[in-house]
């Protein structure tokens, strides 16, 4: 009986862990487009509203750090310019790993929350929005020439949780890419040099992300996610309150344990929308 029963477990265990591995190659067969395996630059930005949507965005900016540990992802902040009460006005960070832009893509657009705001004295009930966008990193390789006429570079003293070197030195660097008017910034090392060199992978990666964007504009694609961020237009909501909800609107998927998706758990969500990308896509073509 117990060696029945050892056995029983020793196969329960194996079938785990072949579930999980068909699992993930079911993902990766989804996840073929051009960049999905590149780590990813997520770009989070409250909308309307103040102290409300900014600290909105710090939720969202948590839940997607807490999804990255989950996935063993390396993550680094690279800009990070706090509200003037609460929360965040603009986060940018790197989540480093085979597939993080081809999951966190499925991100891409407007989040909605409903809630008692807890900065209103009256208690009430408050809607707030905040974007999130994503592009691919940019290996040095890629053929991205920026010409250095057309960056404006500003160094300025950094600012919000830094830590120990914050408003020390002006380390902290900001690029304006004049044509484009794309404006990176990192304030994240103690070094100026490095801090540039920072900023400088991520305006290449956004320049790149461009240049795709203007190929599939000619190609007339189906989907064209930047489209999508418009306030009003958002892609999933987190209600906390008269009910407890996340509903994600281009898949209908519901999830009531609202906590646990704060807390990283949305590997539901992108592996529905990737599905959905995937069907639609089969139709189109």
């Amino acid at each position: 009986m117990e060696e029945g029963e050892d056995v029983n477990s020793e196969i329960a265990s194996e079938l785990s862990k072949l579930e999980t591995e068909l699992s993930e190659t079911e993902i990766q067969t989804l996840l073929s487009g051009d960049h999905d395996i590149n780590s990813a630059i997520v770009t989070i930005h409250p909308g309307a509203g103040g102290t409300e949507s900014q600290d909105w965005a710090e939720m969202l900016v948590r839940m997607y750090l807490r999804w990255s540990e989950r996935h063993a992802f390396r993550k680094e902040v690279t800009d990070y310019q706090a509200g003037e009460e609460a929360g965040v006005k603009s986060v940018t960070f790197l989540v480093e790993g085979e597939f993080a832009y081809g999951h966190l893509s499925a991100e891409i657009g407007v989040h909605r929350l409903v809630r008692i705001s807890p900065f209103d004295a009256g208690a009430r009930r408050h809607t707030s929005f905040a974007s999130v966008f994503v592009t691919p990193e940019v290996e040095e390789d890629v053929a991205i020439v920026v010409d250095e006429k057309d960056l404006r570079v500003d160094t300025y003293r950094s600012s919000g949780a830094g830590g120990q070197h914050v408003n020390v030195t002006d380390s902290a660097v900001r690029i304006t890419h004049i044509p484009s008017g794309i404006v990176v910034q990192c304030q994240n090392e103690r070094s100026q040099h490095r801090n540039k060199d920072t900023a400088m992978k991520i305006l290449k990666s956004k320049l790149y992300e461009l240049e795709l964007q203007k190929r599939r504009d000619e190609l007339q694609e189906v989907e064209d996610q930047k489209a999508e961020i418009a306030w009003g237009n958002q892609i999933r909501s987190y209600v906390l309150h008269p009910y407890r909800m996340v509903k994600d609107h281009r898949t209908k998927i519901e999830k009531g344990d609202v906590d646990s998706v704060l807390d990283g758990d949305l590997d539901e969500f992108i592996v529905g929308y990737l599905k959905e990308k995937s069907r639609k896509k089969q139709q189109a073509g």
